[in-house]
């Protein structure tokens, strides 16, 4: 009997179920581990942010957004390294590895990237729920 969803293969329908389960239980494990490591990373609301600016210089703010986003406007202070390069240039941030490194991007998507990515460099890090977009709405300086 020819599989439906695969034109020309001629297994059966129970081979073609068992794959097609497989295939799903490894994209749900995929998506269950990426949150549980999101879950690890600790996050602070933009107003947060904006307090430690003004009490706490123990920490880097990098923004791993975009070059032409970074020159769209970014916050004060801030370094930049965007996610597509960090795993080149995250040398960069070793002298501030006595830090916490508080990633941000446009919407907090990138910016949990990167602090996940950095941790398991061993660094300490943290991302800015919400973003520059969120920054911005509430009219931060």
């Amino acid at each position: 009997m020819e599989c439906p969803w695969l034109p020309g293969y001629q297994g059966t329908i129970m081979n073609s179920s068992i794959f097609l389960f497989i295939l799903l239980a490894i994209v749900v494990a995929l998506y269950v581990r990426r949150f549980l490591i999101a879950r690890s990373i600790v996050t602070y609301t933009p107003g947060e942010i904006e307090e430690k600016l003004r009490s706490d210089r123990t920490f880097i703010l990098l923004d791993v957004r975009t070059k032409k986003e970074w020159e769209s406007g970014h916050i004060k202070s801030a370094h930049h390294i965007p996610l597509h390069e960090l795993g080149r240039r995250f040398d960069e941030l070793e002298k501030h590895k006595n830090k916490e490194i508080i990633c941000y991007c446009q919407t907090g998507s990138r910016s949990t990237t990167a602090a996940v990515r950095l941790k398991r460099l061993g660094f300490t890090t943290a991302h800015m729920k919400g973003g520059i977009a969120e920054w911005n709405f509430r009219n931060l300086r």
